[in-house]
């Protein structure tokens, strides 16, 4: 299903949001599917494509690095993904302060 809706989207322009999640889906089947180096590697891709075309959305930059902190989690690069989630958390804290719902869940993954 991840492939066929990268297929459907795949023509369309670069910072078509569409595209960029069907990207995130078919990154988010693959991690589910156990073929988590394939899924880093399209979810670094899509984070590429976010620093170019959105980087003034900071809470979507944190979500695609959220997704490659999962990949770095399950490829056993634990202090990586650490050093990632953490820096999630401290974003989400200072964007939207530590009562924030989003915050808190951003720090359960710490």
């Amino acid at each position: 299903l991840g492939w066929a809706c990268w297929k459907t989207y795949l023509g369309r322009a670069e910072a078509d949001l569409c595209r960029m999640d069907a990207m995130r889906t078919l990154g988010s089947a693959l991690l589910e599917s156990q073929r988590t180096a394939e899924a880093l590697q399209v979810h670094e891709a899509n984070f590429t494509l976010a620093q170019r075309y959105f980087s003034h959305n900071r809470k979507f930059i944190l979500i695609v690095q959220h997704h490659i902190a999962v990949c770095l989690m399950q490829l056993g690069r634990d202090d990586e993904a650490l050093v990632l989630t953490r820096m999630i958390h401290a974003s989400f804290v200072s964007i939207y302060g530590v009562s924030n719902e989003e915050t808190i869940c951003a720090g359960l993954h710490v």
